[in-house]
């Protein structure tokens, strides 16, 4: 019999350490539940990946960063503007459109901005992440 399919904005997945892919709770989008997962998977250390899908309709309104490794940012639909901030200082803008992708390098901050509506895959090292007001 086949397994239930799952909806990657509702269930996301993590890859774990021995190619493990386990679905995970529903996601609420709240810290507490980033705080689980990480608690859930804190011995996959910065091995460990969340897979998970997001809609978007207006711009971010925070930075973020990964320290432990690289984000990789897809978009599925519609347009999102990447915003990375450069070590030497400014900032450079990736527009990405259906089917294009980039990477977050790790301990690079990151925003985005969204041009209507976006849907995007994300695969995230989220050891440790940080986050930031927009200002």
């Amino acid at each position: 019999m086949a397994e239930a399919a799952h909806e990657l904005v509702s269930n996301p997945i993590h890859l774990g350490l021995g190619g493990r892919a386990e679905v995970q709770p529903p996601h609420t989008g709240t810290m507490e539940w980033y705080e689980a997962y990480a608690a859930r998977h804190v011995a996959d250390g910065a091995e460990g990946r969340l897979v998970s899908g997001y809609e978007f309709s207006c711009d971010w309104d925070s930075w973020e960063m990964h320290p432990c490794g690289d984000e990789v940012v897809v978009c599925t639909k519609g347009e999102i503007t990447l915003i990375q901030e450069k070590d030497e200082g400014g900032q450079v803008a990736t527009v990405l459109g259906p089917g294009h992708y980039a990477i977050n390098p790790a301990g690079v901050w990151h925003t985005a901005d969204i041009a209507q509506h976006a849907s995007v895959l994300f695969i995230t090292a989220g050891k440790d992440t940080r986050h930031r007001p927009r200002g």
